[in-house]
């Protein structure tokens, strides 16, 4: 057994080090387990031309400003994994690496944290494992039979791998929009969308969106009528890649083929295309087998929740999974409310019990 503590944080990225943050303030005892070996959370592991959707300035944690990269609006991957670095020892965060939680179980007044080095035994816990690791790929007819390469997007690293291939990107998304981009000037890149791409004015980041998410889920508790929210400006930020290549006439979108053959794709209609490698830039889901002994999914395998803590769990928290635990909670910007709410409900239920 590990020494009891008050709270645990499963998960070291940009929501489990927002949770520290807020912790550490209150003066809360907590450890922050990570499986990663090294700090930057998933920003660590992803394609080498990926650009945030905001300046610096507006992509940063509670406390903490990220710095300006010079000569870049839009920060990279790399820039990002130097900001969590630096953030998580200028707060003395005490993160223990490598560390993989398998379990979370009631145990008396305790909840019970099983890793794979040991147990740890907390008054409260904060899951903060994001979704990175639980990529959604959707299930086609051929898929087996396809003999070039089946790729997600936690797989993808930049296109030199791929010169002169034929490649399908799947997902009409910001994520299918960056590595279409990426590819469209090496490949032969098919570009595959459920429907049309919406691309948001060139002068619309991740500024306005995270404004928009904010009145959406404040419309919304308090009773009123949805406006459309984020929606109803588009799906895809024009960062400087996508502008160009899109200005460029190089991303062309088509509509979703039906299944896979073993050479290529197919269309409904028969139309048929060779390919070299498919690209899913499918999305994520909810990264919380771990929780799974409390009994506590709900519809869609989210957890219910009333702001941050678990409905059928006071004292566990979730957030950075996406709006249903704050608005824009899975970005930089927006985990910093849910991770000062629920500091500060778990702070509360420490003084009471």
């Amino acid at each position: 057994m590990r020494p009891d503590t008050d709270v645990v944080v499963i998960g070291g990225g940009q929501s489990g080090l927002a949770a520290g943050y807020h912790l550490r303030r209150l003066g809360v005892d907590f450890v922050v387990l990570d499986a990663q070996s090294a700090p930057g959370g998933a920003w660590q592991h992803t394609w080498d031309s990926l650009r945030l959707f905001s300046p610096a300035a507006y992509s940063s944690l509670p406390g903490r400003l990220m710095p300006p990269q010079p000569g870049e609006a839009y920060p990279d991957a790399p820039h990002v994994v130097d900001y969590l670095a630096d953030y998580e020892k200028r707060y003395e965060l005490p993160v223990v690496r490598g560390e993989s939680v398998r379990a979370v179980r009631p145990d008396g007044r305790f909840l019970r944290v099983e890793t794979d080095a040991g147990a740890w035994r907390a008054r409260a816990v904060v899951s903060a494992t994001g979704s990175w690791s639980r990529p959604f790929v959707p299930a086609l007819p051929g898929a087996q039979a396809f003999r070039g390469r089946l790729l997600h997007t936690v797989d993808y690293r930049g296109a030199s791998a791929f010169a002169g291939q034929r490649v399908i990107v799947v997902g009409g998304g910001n994520s299918g929009a960056q590595i279409a981009a990426d590819l469209a000037y090496d490949t032969d890149l098919t570009w595959a969308t459920r429907r049309e791409p919406r691309f948001l004015a060139d002068d619309i980041d991740g500024r306005v969106l995270f404004d928009v998410a904010t009145a959406r889920r404040r419309a919304l508790d308090e009773g009123r009528t949805d406006s459309g929210g984020v929606a109803s400006l588009g799906d895809i930020v024009a960062v400087p890649p996508v502008r160009e290549a899109r200005d460029a006439g190089l991303l062309k979108a088509s509509p979703m083929f039906a299944r896979l053959t073993a050479t290529g794709v197919a269309w409904a209609d028969g139309t048929t295309a060779e390919a070299d490698a498919v690209i899913w830039c499918t999305g994520f889901r909810p990264a919380l087998s771990h929780l799974a002994p409390l009994g506590l999914r709900g519809l869609r395998g989210h957890i219910p929740t009333t702001g941050t803590r678990a409905v059928g769990e006071p004292r566990l928290h979730l957030f950075g999974y996406g709006d249903w635990t704050g608005p824009a909670s899975a970005t930089l910007i927006g985990v910093g409310r849910p991770a000062r709410d629920a500091a500060r409900e778990i702070a509360a239920l420490l003084q009471e019990s």
